[in-house]
């Protein structure tokens, strides 16, 4: 990536959310990019991989706009003004905070791609993070250096879809007994797990009223909290499970009247906890 000169712009300048949004890959594709190196005014060479998406299949052309990211909260917005070259223009630089209240997604591993589309779906509402689960009823199972390959994919071009400057971080490939020790360092450390069943009495009122509480917690002394969704597979959470979870701290709840599937269940709940901490708003 060439660089120019110029000034930089703070984040709080940012509001346009329309132009696509591109990531970067900072690593593999050697392109260092950071609001340091950066400023208003200065030309960059896209990476041809981001050339070509912008003009082949985005069909931008010269004077066109586009968003930049890092995925860690870098939104680098700039005009194109040499598609064969891949030039663009840099207009302003800046860096969204992470949440202080974050959201995760411990998704069970589904047949049929539908635990894809649940972090896709997961993604664009806003999930910080998302952890695929190997439940003891989950038929589809993990395979390391193709599913990791898939999901990362999948959450980086759900990211770009959504405009979004960060890119959802993917844990490693969980079993229940590391899901087990997730809900137990969650009550020491005043992180809150919820388990979606549909045989629970706990209803979601109830649960707002704990994620309220949470929220009004970070405000108070500043410090990141997690707020969990624990989504099983098509055949649901086993019962060992789901004493396990509960007996460890979890929140055991029912989302309303209906049987959702592994696709809808974690981004439905995921989107009624965006709403709850103000964050649709």
């Amino acid at each position: 990536m060439s660089i120019g000169q110029g000034a930089i712009i703070p984040c709080c300048s940012l509001e346009r959310m329309t132009d696509p949004l591109f990531v970067l890959d900072t690593i593999r594709e050697n392109t260092p990019l950071t609001s340091d190196e950066l400023h208003a005014g200065w030309n960059l060479t896209l990476p041809d991989t981001v050339r070509r998406h912008a003009v082949q299949v985005m069909r931008l052309r010269g004077g066109d706009a586009l968003q930049l990211s890092d995925g860690s909260g870098l939104r680098v917005r700039a005009t194109l003004v040499d598609p064969a070259q891949g030039i663009a223009r840099v207009n302003e630089v800046g860096r969204e905070p992470r949440p202080t209240t974050r959201l995760a997604l411990i998704q069970a591993l589904a047949k049929t791609g539908r635990d894809e589309q649940a972090i896709d779906m997961a993604t664009q509402i806003g999930v910080d993070g998302v952890i695929p689960w190997q439940a003891e009823r989950s038929i589809a199972k993990w395979k390391e250096g193709r599913s990791d390959r898939k999901w990362r994919q999948t959450l980086g071009a759900a990211t770009e879809q959504s405009r979004r400057a960060w890119v959802p971080e993917l844990g490693p490939c969980s079993s229940s007994k590391q899901v087990l020790a997730m809900c137990r360092r969650a009550s020491v450390h005043g992180d809150l797990v919820i388990v979606l069943h549909q045989d629970a009495t706990t209803t979601w009122g109830d649960i707002e009223e704990r994620v309220s509480a949470l929220a009004q917690r970070c405000l108070a002394d500043g410090r990141e909290r997690t707020i969990s969704v624990v989504v099983g597979p098509e055949g649901g959470i086993s019962e060992r499970e789901i004493t396990q979870f509960a007996g460890a701290g979890a929140q055991v709840c029912v989302l309303g009247s209906t049987i959702m599937r592994a696709s809808s269940a974690g981004p439905v709940a995921l989107a009624l906890l965006s709403r709850a901490l103000g964050r649709f708003a």
